[in-house]
């Protein structure tokens, strides 16, 4: 029970001021002009001005309140390093159990994990919805079982008393990193791109050689050692193999004593593209199609485009002078010999023998194309003929052979049941609304894929790979048909863009592939196949565990199937012989990129009220309490501060001036005011 005189005016209290005012200066001049009775009509009027003032006893029936303690406990990655967990049980019981013995005081434990993703140690929101959920009247001491090593410390909320670190962790702790300050998004296939790289010691790092060995692997593929400085950034020139994303791991070998060798690997994931895409167009005599294959060509800006139309044969003797034509020559040996190399891609559009290109610079082709080079071959009426490319060095590689017949018939071009799972002929559309194409070179199959038929269900478009590289035939030179709306047209560019890009190995269009999607912590894998099914797809996580996981086809050839990883790392993906890596999320999470304890990450939020930062390798320390505004830790102990909080039962109110004793007591003085003066 707790009593107390608060004040309840009757008038506002600026009116009430006033009057005192005009009554003390009233009390004043009477006092100057020496009136006898000033005193006895001061009084009075001291009474009215109480009696207004309200004075009213209060007397409140109090029941105390425990104090809280908050202590945080951190369970995040960095913490499992070395004995931090043992040191945080340890101390965490020995400061439960020495908080719980004091009277009044009640203990709540709060345990941070690792933030969702890679949001890293969030101390701070922990603490932010524990003073949100607590009175912060009672809180009277924030205890930190950590690291130090907070990422959300910018987060940190005004607190109600000091705040301090149990710092886990040894002064002995040393660490190895490996850091990638620089790494472009994207690199041109073929060119060295610049990294920049860095490892770097901290702690108490023994005096080590100046050196470190350096693993890369690009795609996954066997790895590759070179000795790169400690301490200094390294500018290392690495080149991407193919299109497409690639994924490139750096890794250090783990270093005798170092904390973890969770931050000795980088994941970089780099898209390549080509620069320029060199495609050599041949067309063997002026026509309709050449125009179309020439504009699908020209519209890609990537593409460098080589174009030769042979107008004049050297067979045509038409008796004009040679130094009146206005022809350019072609050069042969240049594009055949000495610069076939350079072309990503060569086309022979209506191409026949005419002794323009000898028997050598073709057998030269077929080296380009074993080699890894691309040959399309649009088939015209002079493929069926004895002076068909097909009867040249070529023929070998040509995944079909003419018949000698030409259909000069309407027909429209059909995908077949393999072309429906191939990405050059897939989801090209409904082939009962394409229009017709008037002539088709009657071919055999005999190697390769065959994607679409024409005229009595005979093939039309042939895929192949040839060594290490690719060879298309397109047995009709009537795909311009399409481009013109002739009878409804069709998708004559998406086509042939399809098979332009499959033919320079673009990595969406490949037949037979693996890959993954990163979204979070979530992969999408997908594999692509020619075949009706697949087998699962096994996956190796970071650690080195495999789990198999089985795909569902989802539309024809394409399969695929959701995997969330258990953690951040480098996944490897292995079906029959398609492979496939993929990162998710960096390599070194947050909570490795620094792993030494300190306590300069919250000093900034423990020094504002004084509290400290102790070392539990020292011991656990000693808890007392201490004042507001004073030192709230010192050498072996730490301050709690007691708030004495209390809830408020019952209120009751007396008025210490009832009406009748202020009517006595103002009458009374100013009666005897009165007589006073009356009396002199």
């Amino acid at each position: 029970m707790t009593g107390t005189v608060i004040f309840d005016p009757l008038i506002p209290w600026p009116v009430l001021i006033a009057i005192a005012g005009l009554a003390l200066g009233g009390i004043v001049l009477a006092l100057w002009r020496g009136l006898s009775g000033w005193a006895l009509r001061g009084l009075a009027v001291a009474v009215i001005v109480a009696a207004l003032s309200g004075p009213v006893y209060q007397v409140e029936d109090r029941a105390p309140l425990t104090d809280i303690v908050l202590m945080i406990e951190d369970e995040s990655a960095s913490q499992t390093l070395s004995d931090r967990a043992e040191q945080t049980a340890l101390a965490a019981e020995a400061l439960a159990d020495a908080i719980l013995t004091r009277d009044n005081t009640e203990l709540r434990r709060i345990r941070v994990g690792d933030g969702e993703g890679d949001e890293g140690t969030q101390v701070m929101t922990a603490l932010n919805t524990a003073l949100a959920e607590e009175p912060r009247a009672r809180i009277a001491g924030i205890l930190v079982i950590s690291d130090g090593i907070v990422h959300d410390a910018d987060q940190a909320p005004e607190l109600p008393v000091p705040m301090h670190l149990l710092q886990t962790g040894r002064a002995a702790d040393w660490d190895r990193r490996l850091i990638v300050r620089n790494a472009p998004a994207f690199a041109i296939i073929g060119e060295p791109v610049t990294l920049t790289l860095r490892i770097e010691d901290s702690g108490a790092a023994p005096v080590s050689a100046a050196s470190a060995p350096l693993e890369i692997s690009v795609g996954g593929g066997a790895p590759q050692q070179i000795t790169i400085p400690v301490g200094v950034d390294v500018e290392l020139p690495v080149t991407l193999p193919h299109g497409g994303r690639n994924v490139i791991r750096f890794s250090v070998p783990e270093a005798q004593g170092e904390l973890t060798d969770r931050n000795n690997t980088a994941l970089i994931q780099m898209n390549g593209v080509r620069d320029r895409l060199r495609v050599l167009l041949v067309s063997g005599e002026p026509h309709p199609g050449g125009r179309t294959w020439r504009n699908l060509l020209k519209s890609d800006s990537s593409v460098d485009l080589v174009h030769f139309t042979i107008l004049r044969p050297p067979e045509k003797q038409d008796g004009v002078p040679v130094d009146e034509l206005s022809l350019i020559a072609f050069p042969t040996r240049e594009l055949f010999l000495e610069k076939i190399n350079d072309f990503d891609l060569i086309i022979f559009d209506r191409y026949k023998r005419r002794g323009i290109l000898p028997a050598i610079y073709l057998d030269n082709v077929n080296n380009y194309i074993n080699d890894g080079g691309a040959v399309l071959i649009a088939a015209g009426p002079d493929f069926a003929t004895a002076d068909s490319i097909f009867r040249s060095p070529l023929g070998p590689v040509v995944p079909a052979h003419p018949t000698a017949r030409v259909i000069e018939d309407r027909f429209v071009p059909m995908v077949t049941d393999l072309g429906q799972r191939h990405p050059v002929t897939a989801d090209l559309g409904q082939s009962d609304t394409w229009g017709a194409w008037l002539r088709q070179i009657d071919v055999i199959h005999r190697s390769g894929a065959l994607l679409m038929t024409g005229k009595d269900d005979r093939p039309l478009l042939v895929l192949d790979r040839v060594g290490e590289g690719r060879v298309a035939l397109l047995a009709s030179d009537h795909a311009w048909l399409w481009s013109r709306g002739f009878d409804g047209g069709g998708p004559q560019l998406e086509l042939l863009r399809r098979l332009a890009h499959w033919m320079m190995k673009e990595p969406e269009l490949e037949e037979e592939a693996l890959w993954a999607e990163a979204n979070g912590q979530t992969m999408r894998i997908i594999r692509q196949s020619l075949e009706n099914e697949v087998g699962p797809v096994t996956i190796t996580l970071p650690n080195g565990e495999t789990r198999e996981i089985t795909l569902t086809e989802v539309s024809l050839g394409r399969f695929e199937a959701l995997f969330t990883g258990p953690e951040i790392g480098l996944y490897r993906l292995q079906e029959g012989e398609q492979s496939a890596v993929i990162g998710l999320g960096p390599a070194a999470p947050k909570e490795f990129e620094r792993t030494i304890a300190t306590g300069e990450i919250l000093e900034p939020v423990l020094s504002p009220l004084r509290g400290g930062v102790m070392a539990l390798e020292d011991g656990v320390p000693a808890i007392r309490n201490t004042r507001a505004g004073r030192p709230a830790a010192g050498r072996g102990w730490i301050g709690i501060t007691p708030r004495n909080a209390y809830e408020t039962r019952d209120v009751t109110q007396a008025g210490l001036l009832p009406p009748w004793l202020v009517l006595v007591l103002a009458g009374g003085f100013l009666l005897g005011g009165w007589l006073r003066e009356g009396r002199r």
